[in-house]
Parts: C-alpha cells; structure tokens; sequence
C-alpha cells in the first residue's frame, strides 16, 4: 500500500525533518517488508538461495570452508567467527520461538521498566546524559531523532519456517536514540577476505552489549526501551535524521568522522529527548561526483550515474530518489566468497584515519574545491589492499 494512501497521515515535523535531510520521497513511496531484503529472501526466495548462500550462512558457525587465497585461511575464518560470538548468543537464544534478535525482531527486554519514572531535567539536558552514558558503555557516535514509521519494516519472519509476521512495537514510543559503531581501520584495509569480516562481527558483538545495557538503563529510569540492531526499521533514515552523516552511493552512511566505516543501532523508547537536526556536510555533494567505490566493485553492483526513485530489485525500498544497488549481484559475489565484501567501504575517500592530510583533504572535498580533492585522492590518497599476512604480522595501512 502507498504512504499517502494509508490511514495515518505523515506529520508535519517528520516532512519538515525530510527537506533538511534531503529526503525526496514520492507518492509511490511504500514501506518495506524485511521479508525482501537480501539476507531474508535468501532461506525463502528460489530466484536467491543457491548451495552458495547456504555455504555462506554456515560458514559462520562450524562449517567454514578454507581455501587458498590470504585472507582465507582457517586462523582467518576462526577470528571472523569469533569477532560474532556474542551477537551470535543473542541472536540465537529465542531461536526456538522464531526470534532472531537483532536481525529479524528486536532484542528482548531482560530489565522489567521501573514502576517509577524519576524526575527529569529539561529535554536537553536528559539528550546530553543519554549520549554520555551511550558513549560510557562504548558507542562511538550518538544522536537522537523522532520515531518514524515509513522507517518501519511491516512485517519480519518467523524464522522457524521464514513466514511473515507483523512487525510492531509497543504503543507510546515517539524517539530513537542512534548510535554509530566503528569499524577497525586495518581490518577493513583486507577486505575482500574472511579476516576482514572480523570488523564486522566485532562491531555487531559490541553494538548488542551497549544496545542491551543503554536499554537496561533508560528502562531503571521508568521509561519504555527497546535495544535494536539491523531489525524493525530501516537504520539508515534514522541515522541520518539524527544528524550523524549522509547517504553515499555505496548504500552507506557516510559520517564525518568515519566515512562510511560504521555499524549502527538504536533504542526505541518514550523518554522526552532533544532530537538532533540533520546536517549537510557535503559528502553527498562529493559522492555525487565520484565513483571509486561503483569502479571497484567486482559484481558491478552500484549505480554510477545520479541518484534515482525508480529500482529494479525487490530488495530496495521504493519510492525514494537515491543511489540504489543490484542488490542480489552484491549478495551473490558475498555468496562466493563465503564472507562479507565491503570494498566498496575500503575504497571510500572518506574512509582515512584522520590524519592532518586527511583532514585536509576531507576539508576540501566538502567545501568548493572539490575538483582539487578529487585529483588529490587519486595522486595522492588512493591506497593498495592491505595484505592479511602483513596484517597478521602487525602491519597497518599506510596513513
């Protein structure tokens, strides 16, 4: 069903936060059911699920297939393995019921709320404490934006025989608290690898701990709070509303201080915040012009030309103008190689490690000498591929 068709009617403050964002949203627009994203549609979809993506999912458990090739080794697939240990343990531990928590249904509240809210300070100052504790349990970007649901997904499966579900959340809930994980530079320096997907799972392992104790803290406080990861709604609406970056057409956010080097999650909840803006720092306005991540991938999955409403693969949101990716040629490559691929992220210019000269050339590229920029990526910044051995001997990406 189309939005504008729907019963509820989109609210002022939410069309008013989508021109400061950019958002260009059609009449055609429709929420998106997680029974079509890729990772889904790959346990029902016959057009998607192949021996391939079968060996891919049981990779990451006990069935990893070593292979010749640096960053395919047994040592490799057992870090990567490991690096998702914990989120693996959540995940899994509602299996019986359906339940995936963190990827197909949100995280289960472990803290009852208390039957007492405690008296709050103004909006403000309870946004600025809720970053500070989000930061302690070890988030590296935070901010806060108003509920939204064209974000949400309609319907998420059951897992026990991947039939769809309503998905909802509990009535009341009006904020999202968005939090942005960073990935290791030099792991992501090895991608494509199985090493590399180390970065990956370490990041999810993290973000399910400080989901669940940020969650567990609001809820003490008497305030309903629901820990989330890739489940419920799209994240990456949410985290640009909340003023941490913009969409790049890598299908990423790119953020000022990481590029596109960042996990997200976030926290539903009905405690009174100040919400953050969005913001334009013209990285969107630089990607629009560059295409090093579309030149770099092996399936030739991203678009290279401007961003666009209308899309061919099921699994993009429709109704949307944006850089949209064929998203069952990236996930077959993935299937091929039994691990993540994100060199698309590793080739970003906005991936660097913050030194003077990238700070610098980051400078540059989002204000008016974007040209300049561009001939000094490809002078100057364009790196090589780290090699897993030389990561596994201590060695690091060049600055």
């Amino acid at each position: 069903m189309n939005w504008p068709q729907n019963a509820r009617k989109t609210p002022q403050h939410l069309l008013d936060s989508d021109a400061a964002a950019g958002f260009q949203i059609s009449p055609e627009f429709e929420r998106f059911s997680q029974m079509d994203d890729m990772f889904t549609r790959a346990f029902w979809d016959d057009t998607v699920r192949s021996r391939d993506t079968d060996a891919f999912f049981d990779s990451y458990r006990m069935s990893a297939t070593p292979r010749r090739g640096a960053g395919f080794s047994q040592r490799d697939f057992a870090l990567r393995n490991a690096a998702w240990i914990v989120s693996d343990i959540i995940s899994g531990r509602a299996s019986d019921r359906g339940i995936r928590e963190g990827f197909q249904a949100p995280i289960e509240c472990d803290t009852p709320v208390a039957p007492t809210q405690v008296d709050l300070a103004a909006p403000e100052q309870e946004a600025a404490g809720i970053k500070r504790i989000a930061r302690l349990f070890g988030a590296d970007l935070v901010g806060i934006t108003y509920l939204d649901e064209r974000w949400h997904y309609t319907h998420r499966p059951d897992t026990r025989d991947m039939t769809p579900v309503e998905s909802d959340l509990p009535p009341g809930l009006s904020h999202v608290i968005v939090m942005g994980h960073a990935m290791d530079f030099d792991l992501v320096e090895t991608y494509p690898s199985a090493l590399a997907g180390t970065a990956t799972g370490r990041e999810y392992s993290h973000e399910a701990a400080i989901c669940i104790q940020l969650a567990a803290y609001i809820r003490n406080l008497g305030f309903q709070a629901i820990a989330s990861m890739n489940d419920t709604a799209l994240v990456i609406p949410y985290a640009i509303k909340a003023g941490l970056g913009e969409y790049g057409r890598n299908q990423m956010v790119l953020t000022p201080e990481y590029g596109p080097r960042v996990r997200f999650s976030k926290i539903f909840t009905d405690m009174p915040l100040a919400v953050d803006a969005p913001r334009r720092l013209g990285l969107a306005d630089y990607c629009a012009q560059c295409t090093v991540c579309a030149d770099a991938c092996p399936p030739k999955a991203l678009p290279k030309g401007q961003p666009e409403i209308a899309s061919s693969s099921r699994s993009t949101l429709k109704g949307v103008r944006k850089w949209s990716a064929n998203c069952e040629a990236c996930f077959g490559y993935w299937a091929k190689l039994k691990t993540d691929c994100a060199i698309c992220m590793r080739v970003c210019p906005f991936n660097n490690r913050a030194t003077a000269f990238d700070r610098l050339w980051q400078w540059l590229a989002t204000g008016r000498a974007r040209k300049l920029a561009r001939w000094l990526h490809k002078q100057k910044r364009q790196r090589s591929r780290l090699k897993p051995g030389d990561w596994w001997q201590g060695g690091g990406g060049a600055p």
